[in-house]
Parts: structure tokens; sequence; C-alpha cells
């Protein structure tokens, strides 16, 4: 509720960036876009999003979740016109991103979560320097960690592959838990397989569909997922764009989500 994006309120306030002559870069469905401009070495200044932790944490005594952009993803959504490479770029963005998730640990969050869908989107640069750059941005973190990747937002990338470009990938990263998309793009779950040491956040709502699902739809999504991750290790969630649907549709779908567990957990006996 508090920022443009997901990306640009943390991205347009690093040092390095010239906010008033924009740059361009083509977006995951190859339109250009205008970005942040890179006109010299990318530092954190200052705390970006740690007042809407104190805030949330102000309100709430329950668990929760402040997100980030990557250092990748934001690597990809700029006009780079200072460092020699983007990996170097990729790097300093980590730099900076590390520095705001001790920050938001410090200030009460439970759980930060890095958002890089453009692992997704570009992952023959991914591997070549976007696990390096996403452990960087973890490196010395101690708190719960998440990394999301997804396949964009449905109401502007229609068309969806039906498996992950990038993923098992993420096995070899420091972060704890991976938020994935099955729902939109009917994922074949035997990939959550490789992804042996880490809690899965599990997209279970498809939300390119304004019909809101059934509980059964629901359980039958997540039962998809179990032989390839044992309950213990599952977080039931949506899939990536819910900001853009009504919010009688969204509220909808949340409490189909939230009785589609429900019923899973009564069959497992917990």
């Amino acid at each position: 509720m508090r920022r443009e994006s997901y990306s640009n309120r943390f991205a347009t306030a690093l040092d390095g960036v010239d906010i008033d002559n924009p740059g361009t870069a083509l977006d995951r469905s190859g339109h250009p876009n205008p970005v942040p401009r890179v006109a010299g070495k990318v530092r954190r200044r200052h705390a970006v999003e740690v007042r809407d932790v104190q805030f949330l944490r102000a309100n709430t005594d329950r668990t929760i979740k402040m997100t980030v952009p990557g250092p990748f993803t934001m690597s990809q959504q700029a006009q780079n016109d200072f460092y020699g490479d983007e990996e170097e770029l990729a790097l300093d963005y980590a730099a900076a991103v590390n520095a705001e998730i001790k920050d938001l640990f410090a200030a009460g969050a439970d759980i930060v979560q890095i958002d890089e869908p453009y692992m997704q989107a570009r992952p023959e640069k991914a591997r070549r320097y976007g696990v390096k750059a996403l452990n960087r941005a973890l490196d010395g973190v101690t708190g719960t960690t998440a990394v999301h990747i997804c396949f964009g937002y449905a109401a502007i990338i229609h068309q969806r592959p039906s498996g992950y470009s990038f993923l098992p990938e993420l096995e070899g990263t420091a972060v704890r838990q991976v938020s994935i998309e099955t729902a939109q793009s009917g994922l074949d779950c035997a990939v959550l397989s490789r992804l042996a040491s880490k809690t899965i956040i599990l997209g279970v709502l498809d939300l390119s569909d304004m019909t809101i699902e059934s509980p059964r739809t629901v359980a039958d999504r997540i039962r998809r997922a179990l032989p390839h991750a044992g309950a213990e290790r599952i977080v039931v969630a949506p899939d990536c764009g819910l900001k853009y649907l009504p919010r009688d549709v969204a509220y909808g779908k949340m409490c189909a989500m939230v009785e589609g567990a429900r019923m899973v957990r009564r069959e497992l006996g917990g």
C-alpha cells in the first residue's frame, strides 16, 4: 500500500541512481519501459522500509514479513551507464539489499523475502551471476529469509510456461524459503524434490481467473506438491499478482485458500 511497485521504491532510493533522467530497459515481455538510470556507484544511503516494519510491528503480535527487490532483478530493471558489466552492478545492489535486510530484522521483521522474478525471465544471466548476487545479499543474515520467483503478473503476462527455467539452482543459495507459483501454470511439482533443504511457499491460487476457487480445488493443488515436499516444508500462499484483482475476488480466493489448507491439514491429522 505504501509503494508504487515491488522494486522501484527501494531502487530509486539508492545513491548512484539518476531518477530525474530515467533510462530505458526491456521488461520481461520485451517491451521498453522507463527504468532507473545508474549514473554512479550504487550505495544505500539510508534505510528505506524500516518505518513500514516498525508500523506493522507496533500493530500486531503475529508473524510479519517484509519484501525487498532482489539484486539480480534490479540489475535487469535499470539502464547501466556506469558499471563495466551487469555482474558488478548486481553485486553492489546486493550490498545495498544486505544492509536493508539486516535493518529490517533489527526493526522486528520475522521474515524478509527477496523478490527475484527476473531470474525466471532471464535464466542464462541468472546462472552466470544471479546466485552469487543473491548469496551476497544474504551474507551475515541470520533471520528467516525467502526468495520469490515467478512468471510475471497474470494481468500482464498471459502466456505462461508449464515449468520454471530457473528453480533448482536456488538449492545452492543461503535462502531458507523459496516462493513459487503452481496454480496459473499447472506446474509439475516434481521439481520441488530438487529443493530438498528449502521450505516451499506454494502458490495455489490462479490469479489469471476471476472465478473464486472452491476449497476443494485449492486442496487438490496442495496435494500435488506433497509427494515431492513434505507437509512440514510447505507454506500455502497465492500465486503472484493478487494486487490486480478486485478486492471481493481477492478476499474470496484467500478464504478458499485457508479452507483448502484446513482440509489437507485434517487429512494429514494435524
